[in-house]
């Protein structure tokens, strides 16, 4: 095993409960969401404010009206106008490129603190008039003449009336994630059984953690008209005769079902990062560090859209001389069940390893008993760019209460995008 102990130091972290979409946080915009995780993370590490460098936030879903959503939700949080604030795009690995971002900087000399997060709020869909009716109004808006009004209109049908909603689809495949992932199903073989019992577990998992208090340490209170929001939405308790009894949802003969699939979610969550010898200058608490970390797409956008992490967990590992087994905390992100086996049956697979990235690149089947042990993202929902950070928190509480060394965190995106870090924890 080789010897890590350098890289960023996580020195504190923040998220608000993840609510499902259309409930409680409907009143609010995303940047208002990032406000609370954002002032959280300050308020735990105030030492730490005098010397923050540089924001940037992760989202998936852009408000029109707040197109920096990192700058005004950092406003929101009281933080001083001098510190810079950018917003990054990456579909559901927004938050990461986020927290690479401030490591690379740090690493660089250019930041001695940086705070990065994501936020979504699928309750506040920015949906849009149809574009003819889009390029018709910015034509208007140039005419001075009646004349001119009638041939910026003329061309308009009942059919431009429709209104633009974001769609679920992927722009280039045409394909939702669902579908997307059962034809992952198809090519790699997956089974339903597999599928339930996999969600089974993780919400007897979550449903342990949140009896536990192991997650409420991550989760700062959100008030939405006078009512206190202290916790996730509970998972769904589910038998597995309820879960089979589901039928399916994007194909008839396939294994994904509205049980063993994440839901939509709304929330945000930030962490605060440091260099090393300033935490320990400043007597901070060092959580974990950022070792490492990679990004890749993968090589069939129609048969392979969700296979981001078996993408770089390998390549991952070799950069630092790590196998499988080295791993003592193992955190995926959970689209759907089918996605996280498929992932785990690759990896452990030599000839697809081999032929991906060579030999000398490792391979192993990740341990069930190490895996999202705390529940994922199937039980605890999904709001796409604070998930990112929900992985990050609970790795590094993990390592800790399990007295792990080392943790990977691993997403797919959509776009066919995936990403995994390397932490480790300095004190196991």
């Amino acid at each position: 095993m080789r010897p890590q102990n350098t890289g960023v130091a996580l020195i504190g972290s923040a998220r608000t409960p993840f609510l499902n979409t259309a409930t409680a946080y409907s009143p609010l915009m995303s940047y208002e969401l990032a406000a609370y995780a954002i002032k959280a993370v300050m308020q735990r590490c105030p030492s730490a404010i005098d010397d923050l460098g540089l924001v940037v936030l992760g989202t998936v879903l852009h408000e029109i009206n707040t197109t920096n959503v990192a700058r005004e939700a950092m406003l929101k949080a009281g933080l001083s106008s001098r510190i810079p604030a950018y917003t990054v795009a990456m579909a559901g690995i927004s938050p990461n490129v986020g927290v690479s971002n401030i490591c690379d900087m740090i690493r660089l000399g250019r930041l001695k603190v940086g705070l990065a997060g994501g936020t979504d709020n699928f309750s506040d869909v920015p949906i849009r008039l149809s574009q003819p009716i889009r390029r018709s109004a910015m034509k208007l808006r140039n005419q001075h003449h009646i004349s001119g009004y009638w041939d910026a209109v003329k061309s308009l049908r009942i059919k431009d009336l429709a209104l633009d909603i974001p769609k679920s689809a992927d722009y280039t495949t045409k394909l939702t994630m669902g579908q997307s992932c059962e034809a992952m199903g198809v090519r790699f073989g997956i089974s339903r059984l597999a599928c339930d019992e996999y969600t089974l577990r993780g919400q007897r998992n979550a449903t342990e953690a949140i009896r536990q208090g192991l997650l409420a340490e991550q989760i700062v209170t959100v008030t939405v008209d006078q009512q206190q929001i202290t916790q996730d939405q509970p998972p769904r308790i589910s038998t597995l005769d309820q879960l089979s009894a589901l039928k399916p949802v994007f194909d008839p003969a396939g294994v994904i079902t509205a049980g063993n699939a994440s839901k939509f979610s709304d929330g945000a969550g930030a962490v605060l990062l440091a260099d090393v010898d300033y935490a320990r200058q400043h007597d901070l608490e060092i959580q974990a560090l950022i070792v490492d970390y990679q990004w890749s797409g993968v090589d069939d956008l129609n048969h392979e859209m969700l296979l981001g992490p078996a993408m770089t967990i390998p390549v991952l590992l070799q950069r630092n001389q790590l196998q499988f087994s080295d791993i003592d905390v193992w955190e995926i992100h959970e689209a759907f069940a089918a996605q996280v086996l498929i992932n785990r049956t690759c990896m452990a697979d030599p000839e697809f390893v081999h032929s991906r990235f060579g030999y000398e690149y490792p391979f192993g089947e990740i341990p069930l008993d190490k895996l999202n042990r705390w529940g994922g993202s199937l039980s605890l929902g999904n709001p796409f760019a604070a998930t990112g950070i929900r992985l990050i928190q609970t790795a590094a509480q993990r390592l800790k209460y399990e007295g792990g060394r080392f943790a990977i965190i691993a997403t797919c995106a959509g776009g066919g995008l995936g990403a995994a870090y390397l932490i480790e924890n300095i004190d196991p």
